[in-house]
Formats: structure tokens, C-alpha cells, sequence
């Protein structure tokens, strides 16, 4: 007989549920769940240090970008608006939604707020846009319709998708970084980018993203916890010390250097700052909406997809496949984005990296409280998150591109063109058209029409035809003179 036999037969026999040993697991069903407070606290620290790198990251690609006043956000406020929204809405999921989810910026809508929206309106325009994505987003969840949306869009299509926001958040990094930079339409050559500047890679920067990179990649084959978050630390330091040491004419937006105080008070400068309805007045209704849909798509898909899959690997899920109380859930998922615009920290959502957690054993609500706690501490860390220059930050685009790849590839259907070559065009027109919305609109029109050539209409739900439709007319627009 084996240790293991002989352990379960000399075990006493179970006397029924335990009562909870205090308010703090009653409240958060801990012992239930078969968790512990210390799982919990250390699921927590684990969740903040694996998406941590937010912080930096999100402010960069925010503050990247122009209005079409040539206005641009201010890093610092940038941070604080980051770091606040992040805090709230984990906390808020964790109280009332008790799962071991953390929430942050998205990366992917965010470069649909900083490339598509702002330059077309101003800041609070675009934020404001952001805000009604969110608005929307719990009016779905309120009438029940949430689901049903979710279900119209077939899985290999939502795949891709996923995949295209994933591909552009790379070449956003390898732009950003300046691996790569755009031929100026002086050379008359059609070739739109090219390596490096001139062709060539050089510099000290570009140096720091491609060890960066390296070493990011590598603590991910390793699965080393918080791998992205300690490649951006350390090529930090030795950016840093190169810094110190070398004539580098220019980092771009942030500058190695330690500040002379690194703990400050937060600056809320861009708190509160949203138009709701400008942004129409700017680039018409149809526009609008179209606009606010693909806020509200890249926020969507990708939140009920983490949801389920955390909440899968943390035993949530029961065994008809049904998640309890994800309606709560689902409700601070939008009011989530709702506050990432009322911030100017563009839409909030859930994060993938909150399985660092759930492997660390967190079950419940409780490591949210304490990823979201800690949050709230680096509030008052602002200089030291915006000394980060972008060669030690963007290895990280890459990082979660990769991963977003290969965690949605697989689950394509290859085999049935009428979804393939919809998922393809929409995984591939995002990074080289440099616009999510019209990976998502080629998407959905080509999927619509290869469905009724192939004689299959009815398996198309009717809303794919009416968003289809939207978009086939937003297509049309500039040839018919409406813009």
C-alpha cells in the first residue's frame, strides 16, 4: 500500500464543513474554496509583480501620442491615473466580485484610444469615448445581453482577433523602441519600414531592448514569476549605468536617471478630465459609434476570455461549465473600463497575469484586495516608474504579443477556410494597416460573406450581419462623400 493510501486510511473521517475560523473567511469563503489567508497574501504579491510593468508601459504608450490639437498627456499624471484606476477597480473585484482577478490598462485598447481616437478629437473626447464603452458594457451585463453577444461571434474569429491585437502591440514595441522606424516618404521607396535607423542597428538604446528582449524571453521559458517585471528592473539599472557613463544623445520620452526624491504625491491632474459626447461632434455619429464599438470589442472578448480561464484554473467553474456569480464579475469588468476613462488611463480590464496567483494557490477575493492594496502603495512611487526608459519597457510588448499567439492560435479551426481566412485577415490587417478596428471590420465582413458563398448564411447569428453591415458602410463612406 502506498504512503498515500495509507495516509487516507488512517485519516479521521470528515465531521462536515468546518465552521470559518473568522469574518475575513466568511466574508471571502476562503476555507471553503480550500484556500488559506497566507495562499491568499502570497497569490497577491505574485498577481502585482507579474503585471506591474503597467505601470510603466501604459503611460508610454498614452503619452506617445498627440491629439488632433497636438496636445500630449503628462507622464506623471499618466502614472498616477494608472496606477489609481488599477487599485480601484482590482479592490472593487475583489469585495464584491471575490475572485483572484487584478485589472489594469489594457494593453491593446489603449494604442486604439492613443493612434485611432485621439488623433481625430481631444484627450477628454477620446476618454470620453472610453467611458460610454464602459457604460455600454454594464448595460450588456444588466439586461443579460452580455453573453449573448459574446456568443455571436464565433470562437476561431474572436481568436483571432485576440491574435491581431497581439501582433500590433509588437510592432507598437518594436516602434517604440526604435528596432524599427518608418522610411520618411522622402527615400520614394514603397518599402514602409525598415531596421533600425538607415537600415542599420545602433546605439546604446537599441542595445538595451534587444538584451531586454533576451532576457525577458528567457525568464519566460523559465517560467521565473515576474519575469517581465524584473527584465523591465533590470535593464533599467543597466540602462542606468550606461547612462552614467556614455554621451546618449536621446532615450526618447524618458531619460535613465535616478530621481532626486523617489517617493512623491500623486498628481490627479487628469482625473475627471472626459468629454462624453465631443468626440462625436468631431468625427460624426457613425464614426462615433464605430469608435466606441471597437473600445468596447477590444475590452470585451479579451476580458471574458481571462475571466474564464482564470476562473478555470482556480477551480471556480462548476461542473455544467457555469461560473458562479460571474455576473458580478462581469459588472466591475465595465465599470472598470467605464473609470479607466474617467482617469484618462484609457479602458480597464482584466488581466491575464492574475494566474501568477492562482498558481501561487489564490482562490478568493482576498489576493485581490492585496494586489490592489499594493497598487495603492505605488501610487507615491511615481518617479521611480517614469525614470523607465521605453528600450528596458517595450521588450515587454513583445513578451505579451508572443504569448497572446500562443495562447489563441491553436484554438483556430485551420481546417474551415469560411473561419480561418476571417480570423487570418483580422489577426493580419491590424499590424499592417496599424488600426484594430479594421482588423475586426475585415473580420467580420469576410467571415459574413464566406459564409453565405459556402452556402452556410444561416450558421451567421444576425448581428454579425448587422455589424457587417456598419462596417461595409463606414468602408464606403469617403466614396460616397460623408466624410
Amino acid at each position: 500500500m502506498s504512503t498515500t493510501a495509507t495516509a487516507k486510511a488512517s485519516a479521521p473521517e470528515p465531521q462536515g464543513p468546518q465552521e470559518p475560523a473568522s469574518a475575513l473567511d466568511r466574508y471571502f469563503r476562503i476555507s471553503e474554496r480550500g484556500s488559506t489567508v497566507a495562499r491568499e497574501v502570497r497569490g497577491g504579491f505574485a498577481t502585482f509583480f507579474a503585471m506591474a510593468y503597467i505601470i510603466v508601459l501604459n503611460p508610454i504608450i498614452l503619452g506617445s501620442a498627440k491629439d488632433m490639437y497636438g496636445h500630449q498627456l503628462d507622464g506623471g499624471q499618466l502614472v498616477t491615473a494608472t496606477v489609481l484606476t488599477a487599485a480601484f477597480s482590482t479592490l472593487l473585484m475583489g469585495v464584491i466580485g471575490n475572485v483572484p482577478i487584478a485589472l489594469a490598462a489594457g494593453l491593446g485598447v489603449n494604442t486604439v484610444v492613443a493612434l485611432q481616437l485621439a488623433p481625430r478629437m481631444s484627450w477628454p473626447d477620446a476618454m470620453g469615448m472610453v467611458v460610454l464603452a464602459g457604460i455600454v458594457v454594464m448595460l450588456l451585463v444588466a439586461t443579460g445581453l452580455r453573453e449573448r453577444v459574446m456568443n455571436a461571434v464565433p470562437v476561431g474569429l474572436r481568436k483571432g482577433i485576440a491574435i491581431g491585437i497581439g501582433l500590433f502591440i509588437m510592432l507598437i514595441g518594436l516602434v517604440d523602441s526604435g528596432f524599427v522606424s518608418r522610411i520618411p516618404d522622402a527615400a520614394h521607396t514603397t518599402v514602409p519600414l525598415q531596421l533600425g535607423t538607415g537600415g542599420h542597428l545602433t546605439g546604446w538604446p537599441v542595445l538595451i531592448f534587444i538584451l531586454g528582449t533576451l532576457l525577458t524571453l528567457a525568464l519566460i521559458i523559465r517560467k521565473v514569476p515576474g519575469a517581465i517585471l524584473i527584465s523591465i528592473v533590470v535593464m533599467t539599472i543597466v540602462a542606468m549605468v550606461i547612462n552614467a557613463v556614455a554621451d546618449i544623445p536621446s532615450w526618447g520620452l524618458t531619460t535613465p536617471e535616478w530621481p532626486g526624491n523617489p517617493v512623491a504625491s500623486p498628481d490627479f491632474g487628469l482625473v475627471g478630465q472626459v468629454s462624453l459626447f465631443g468626440g462625436f461632434g468631431k468625427v460624426g455619429i457613425l464614426t462615433g459609434v464605430l469608435f466606441v464599438f471597437t473600445v468596447l470589442l477590444s475590452c470585451f472578448f479579451d476580458a471574458m476570455g481571462t475571466i474564464l480561464g482564470v476562473g478555470d484554473e482556480a477551480k471556480l467553474i462548476d461542473k455544467d461549465g457555469n461560473f458562479p456569480g460571474i455576473n458580478k464579475v462581469l459588472l466591475v469588468d465595465g465599470l472598470a473600463v467605464a473609470s479607466g476613462g474617467a482617469t484618462s488611463s484609457s479602458a480597464t480590464t482584466c488581466f491575464v497575469e492574475s494566474t501568477a496567483g492562482v498558481g501561487e494557490g489564490a482562490r478568493t477575493g482576498l489576493a485581490s484586495v492585496v494586489t490592489g492594496g499594493l497598487f495603492s502603495v505605488a501610487l507615491f512611487l511615481t518617479p521611480l516608474a517614469t525614470m523607465v526608459p521605453s528600450q528596458a519597457a517595450t521588450p515587454a510588448l513583445l513578451a505579451v504579443g508572443f504569448l497572446i499567439l500562443a495562447g489563441s492560435i491553436k484554438d483556430i479551426d485551420w481546417t474551415d477556410y469560411t473561419i480561418a481566412v476571417p480570423a487570418f485577415l483580422a489577426m493580419t490587417m491590424m499590424p499592417f494597416t496599424y488600426s484594430i478596428t479594421n482588423g475586426i471590420g475585415i473580420g467580420f465582413i469576410s467571415f459574413s460573406v464566406l459564409r453565405l458563398a459556402a452556402g452556410r448564411g444561416r450558421e451567421v447569428p444576425v448581428a454579425m450581419y448587422i455589424v457587417s453591415a456598419i462596417f461595409v458602410f463606414y468602408y464606403a463612406m469617403p466614396a460616397l462623400g460623408l466624410t
